[in-house]
This record gives structure tokens, C-alpha cells and sequence, in this order.
């Protein structure tokens, strides 16, 4: 049975029953219907928790939020979902980006982390490693979705919808308008969040990611630091970044097994 409770705004949905709390975040231009399969499969065993980005549910008004924005409705979604014990964190794409901004101000109230397919992506260290072409590449969509934002209306969302299906993303359309490219209008036009900290995550950690792609979203040795910590590890998949879509059932079972060992 599912639970829905609105926390600043935003819907949040409940399942399970579990001890344990796993809190799901997606990125672009997803919303939480993205984490379907996992909370078919998890919720038997833990109490998954999930909603929409906030500023990306298109049947709200349009809206930008800063990252200190973000970070405070976290907070608050998971202290009034979790409020005396730690969860674990579910990330992918900009879920990653400020679910790790969340961590690192509030490491109390996270026990574990599951990071998809984004690592220090914003980093000297992963500039460096990328080719011309692949700079190239990652800059043009991302203007492209920042213009698109500041568009808005329907021009903005024909230019979101073209990216998507050229890309392609696994979202489905009807969901999708331009209110969800904030985070690369931040990017592209201010120093909001090319000024954040990169991500030093200390608690357990597993890292999965997709090596059907033009380029990765981490730096080699980013993920060789990583998997040298005790309670981490980190799994490449023969997917594009969309990894719990592309391989559900081989993503579950790594999710599971990680977690069930991580308890131990």
C-alpha cells in the first residue's frame, strides 16, 4: 500500500515496511516514477521513500531553487520521514550532485550511500580525462538545456523534448517541460553550483554506472578511491546511464546483495 504526504511542497511517496529507510532521488528529466522497479523489488524489505525533484513536477508552478534550497527540503523530507534513524541515500544523475551536497552538510542522517552513474563529475580531475569532442559534447547539451530554461514556455519545452528524444532519455514525454533544466541554467549562467565542494563520501558506498555512453561521468580515479574503502564497491554495467531502466534485474540483485552484506 502506498503512502503520500506533501513536505514543502513537494508529494512524497511511501512503501514498505522495512527498519531501514531508502530515500530515492533522480535527476534529469526524470520523476519518481523512475525508481518503479525498485521499490517493487525493495519494498518488501525496506521502507522506500520518493518523490519528484523538486522544480521538475510539471503540474506545479515553475520554479528555481538554489542549492541551499535543495539541500534544506531534503533535510526536511527526511527528517519527517526517518526522524530517529539514519537512511540511505539512492541517487542518480542530479539526485547524485545534491544528494552528495546533502551528505556532506548532514553526514548524521545517512547510514549508506547508493550512487548511480555520476561521481566527481565537475571536478578538474574529470575535465581532464574527457577529449575535446567529449568537452564538446557535454557543453552543448548542457547551454542547450540551460537556454531552455530561460526560454521557458512553449519554445523551452520543444527545445527539452528535442534533446530528449535525440539523446535518447527513458523518461516518458508527457512528464518532461523545460521547469526541469534549472540545475543547468545554475551551472551554465551562475557560480552556484560550479562553487560546491566535490563529493568525499565517507560512510558505506556503492557506485554503479553505465559504460554505454559517449563518456563517463567520474574520473578513474575517483572510482579507484572509492572501491579501496572498506564497505565499498563499485559496478560497471553494460548500460547507457539510465542503468536501472536498461538492467533492472541486474542492478536490483547488485543493489540487494550490497545491501545485505553491508548490514552484515
Amino acid at each position: 500500500m502506498r503512502e503520500q504526504v506533501q513536505i514543502d511542497g513537494v508529494d512524497v511517496y511511501l512503501a514498505g515496511k522495512g527498519d531501514e529507510t531508502i530515500v530515492m532521488i533522480h535527476g534529469w528529466p526524470d520523476t519518481y516514477r523512475l525508481w518503479d522497479a525498485q521499490v517493487a523489488l525493495l519494498q518488501t524489505k525496506y521502507r522506500c521513500v520518493r518523490f519528484t525533484f523538486p522544480g521538475f513536477d510539471i503540474e506545479k508552478p515553475r520554479q528555481l531553487f538554489t542549492l541551499p534550497q535543495v539541500i534544506q527540503i531534503f533535510k526536511h523530507i527526511i527528517e519527517q520521514v526517518s526522524p530517529n534513524k539514519k537512511v540511505i541515500l539512492m541517487l542518480h544523475d542530479w539526485g547524485c550532485f545534491f544528494g552528495y551536497q546533502f551528505y556532506m552538510q548532514n553526514q548524521t542522517m545517512v547510514s549508506k550511500i547508493i550512487g548511480i552513474d555520476i561521481g566527481n563529475v565537475h571536478s578538474l580531475e574529470h575535465r581532464a580525462s574527457l577529449t575535446a569532442s567529449q568537452k564538446a559534447s557535454l557543453y552543448t547539451y548542457q547551454i542547450w538545456l540551460a537556454l531552455a530554461w530561460r526560454i521557458g514556455g512553449r519554445l523551452g519545452d520543444k527545445m527539452t523534448k528535442f534533446l530528449v528524444r535525440l539523446l535518447p532519455c527513458k523518461s516518458d514525454l508527457q512528464y518532461i517541460s523545460a521547469c526541469m533544466n534549472y540545475p543547468y541554467y545554475l551551472r551554465a549562467f551562475t557560480d552556484s553550483l560550479n562553487k560546491a565542494p566535490l563529493p568525499i563520501i565517507s560512510c558505506p558506498m556503492l557506485f554503479i554506472y553505465g559504460t554505454k555512453k559517449p563518456f563517463l561521468f567520474h574520473s578513474k580515479p575517483w572510482v579507484d578511491h572509492l572501491s579501496k574503502q572498506k564497505g565499498n564497491q563499485v559496478i560497471a554495467l553494460d548500460t547507457s546511464h539510465w542503468v536501472m531502466i536498461d538492467e533492472p534485474e541486474k542492478f536490483n540483485q547488485s543493489v540487494e546483495a550490497w545491501l545485505r552484506g553491508s548490514s552484515r
